[in-house]
């Protein structure tokens, strides 16, 4: 298992289209993600992550080091914002 933190960048932190992408880019891997479970858009909209607030994000599983190095490129660019 393979973990980092990550600041949300996001001015309106993770609302509905960034939590989406987020998600989108985390179904692409095998490995089990979590901070919320990083695979639901619901249970990351449910952590109320807002702008500035830190996350640590864990990947386990064939890909995890990948997975760990997409998400958090995908995080630290805006999630598409």
């Amino acid at each position: 298992m393979v973990s980092q933190k990550v600041v949300i960048k996001n001015p309106t932190g993770l609302h509905l289209r960034p939590a989406g992408n987020l998600c989108r880019e985390a179904m692409q891997f095998k490995s089990l993600i979590t901070f919320a479970n990083a695979k639901s858009v619901l249970s990351v909209l449910g952590a109320c992550v807002k702008c500035g607030d830190e996350i640590e994000l864990h990947c386990d599983g064939a890909d995890e080091e990948e997975a760990l190095h997409s998400l958090v490129a995908a995080i630290e660019n805006g999630l598409g914002e």
